[in-house]
């Protein structure tokens, strides 16, 4: 279930509504569960297992396999990078996977970057008024 709220901004604006997700979702899915909604069978799901680090679901007492929604961004994006980029060897697909993840460490670091700037013209803005 969804709900609607308010975010707001270090300067005291309010964005427009944005859709939050309720604190009961799901945390972790079957493996059946994440072959429905990733498109890959559950083979496939546990040869990736072996073969790369990044995807390593939880596993109960009898061993089923449970994964949470980084899990399943994991595999999109290897199922991405074999369909759509047509990178089908397993050390290319490593390779793409790494550099995927340094992509989004310095986009993370960029947004921080932005956040600081922003305070700070914020600071500015109140001191001119």
């Amino acid at each position: 279930m969804e709900r609607i709220e308010k975010r707001q901004y270090p300067c005291g604006e309010e964005t427009e509504d944005l859709q939050v997700m309720e604190d009961n979702e799901k945390i972790y899915f079957s493996l059946r569960e994440t072959e429905t909604e990733t498109g890959i069978s559950a083979s496939t799901l546990r040869y990736w297992e072996k073969m790369f680090d990044e995807l390593n679901p939880r596993k109960d007492g009898h061993g089923n396999r449970y994964y949470t929604r980084a899990d399943q961004e994991v595999i999109k994006r290897i199922k991405y990078i074999r369909d759509e980029l047509k990178i089908t060897r397993i050390e290319a697909i490593r390779k793409e996977l790494k550099a995927n993840e340094k992509k989004s460490d310095e986009r993370q670091a960029a947004l921080d970057i932005l956040l600081r700037v922003r305070e700070e013209l914020c600071e500015i803005r109140k001191m001119i008024k």
